[in-house]
């Protein structure tokens, strides 16, 4: 089903190569970002060092860096918060979204190593926060990525590809452009062969993977439009940007806390508690659980996370179990509990209802903070046929990589696949439960996890 009508914002990742400050190549760069409709621009090396004021950029605002690495947005929508950790990478808030963007050491091998393996300790000082790191990595991710003449290039050592390969693995990032065959983004002669290499990248979260474009565009360094020797990455986020005065505060875990910073009571522009079902009756869910997973995975005691009115509260304890309810809504009647240690946790159609990844993942962990160590969490989530088709019917707006099924209620809906649910909770240090049964939930996605045994 073609939902013709979804926007996202597009970002652009390129090395300028210091060709900015060149009023012909920034008429050519401003061209092909108005053709593109180009939002945010990543730059590396944009123009000399030395130049202390950036080049005027026509229809984006400055944001942040230098002559190594530097960000515009485009003019209407509000600055993101940037800022420098290292000098060879930048840190850009877009809303739930960072972005990393990276100038990897150019002559020095155990540099790019040691860079790589800095980043890692960055990625995984996030937190789980979804992430994109691009930009020119000067390394060949692949020996295929990297060629000079007709042979392999041994230009990068293996020593760089493991760290590499340790980064994408510990923060379940995903190198987008992949390719077979490689689409290289930088070729020279040099000593009279062409070196060529697929350098310039874009490693992304991998539940945002199947949410996400990437086009690799070579025509930025094809001449006569070419304003710099490297292509440009474009990269079609899920993501709606805020305007220059964007709503105060949105919904965030303080609604699974019920707190902002320092314990203080947050405003909310979304509000997911509107999306609670008034149900007299136990949902399939909460039958399917207590007939197919009690017994298997040995539960006697119960949490249902997000459990609105609680009518799956009151249908786990007739079952004879311990059970808990917790919503964050204060009006459901279902403070936080002060116990822990649960068997299981119960997760039901509560990440559909949050307008982005980073959300989830942090219900994801609020879940998680309640089951013992080898506990299991099941979560269930409209299926994105089903929101597809309401989104279509109702002509519900997008918003992120989802819809306001109401914006005036301040309700969103996404649909969320099993293989989407398994990547979220690896993030949020939660895995697939083995050996557990499939439940017979038809319409609708669900996925058992476990919590690690320590």
């Amino acid at each position: 089903m073609t939902l013709f009508w979804r926007t996202f914002v597009l970002l652009a990742s390129v090395n300028l190569n210091q060709r900015l400050g060149a009023s012909g190549a920034r008429a050519k760069l401003a061209a092909w970002l108005r053709v593109h409709g180009v939002k945010i621009v990543l730059t590396q090396e944009p123009f000399k060092p030395a130049d202390r004021t950036p080049p005027t950029l026509g229809g984006f605002t400055f944001t942040g860096g230098d002559g190594h690495l530097a960000a515009w947005v485009s003019e209407g929508l509000a600055p993101p918060a940037v800022s420098l950790p290292a000098p060879w990478v930048q840190r850009v808030e877009l809303d739930w979204l960072v972005a990393l963007q990276v100038h990897l050491d150019a002559y020095s091998s155990a540099a790019r190593t040691a860079q790589l393996t800095e980043l890692g300790a960055m990625a995984a000082a996030e937190r789980g926060r979804p992430l994109l790191v691009c930009g020119d990595f000067n390394l060949a991710p692949r020996s295929e990525d990297g060629r000079f003449g007709a042979e392999a290039s041994t230009f990068t050592t293996e020593a760089e590809r493991s760290a590499l390969q340790r980064l994408t693995q510990v923060a379940g990032l995903v190198d987008t452009t992949a390719d077979e065959p490689p689409v290289f983004t930088f070729e020279r002669v040099f000593n009279g062969k062409p070196s060529r290499f697929r350098c310039d990248l874009a490693l992304l979260s991998d539940h945002l993977t199947a949410a996400t474009t990437v086009t690799v565009d070579a025509s930025v360094r094809t001449p006569p439009a070419a304003f710099t020797d490297h292509s440009a990455l474009l990269i079609d986020l899920p993501l709606t940007p805020q305007a220059t005065e964007p709503d105060d505060v949105l919904f965030a875990l303080s609604e699974l806390t019920g707190n902002g910073p320092g314990g203080a009571p947050t405003t909310r522009a979304y509000q997911p508690h509107k999306t609670a079902m008034n149900r007299q009756a136990p949902s399939p869910a909460s039958l399917a659980v207590t007939e197919y997973l009690i017994g298997p995975l040995g539960i006697k005691t119960v949490l249902d996370h997000g459990c609105g009115r609680g009518s799956d509260v009151t249908h786990y304890r007739s079952a004879g179990l311990n059970a808990e309810g917790f919503d964050p809504w204060d009006d459901f009647g279902w403070p936080r509990p002060a116990q822990t240690g649960f068997d299981l946790v119960t997760s039901v159609f509560v990440l559909n209802v949050l307008p982005d990844p980073w959300q989830r993942i942090q219900a994801l962990k609020d879940a998680a903070s309640f089951i013992r160590p080898g506990g299991h969490v099941v979560v269930v989530t409209r299926s994105p046929e089903e929101i597809n088709k309401a989104a279509v019917d109702g002509r519900w707006s997008a918003h992120h990589d989802g819809f306001w099924s109401s914006q005036a209620k301040g309700t969103f809906q996404r649909g969320i696949t099993p293989g989407e649910i398994t990547a979220l909770a690896r993030h949020a240090g939660l895995q697939p439960a083995k050996n557990a049964p499939v439940l017979p939930l038809p319409g609708v996605c669900h996925a058992v996890l476990s919590k690690p045994a320590k």
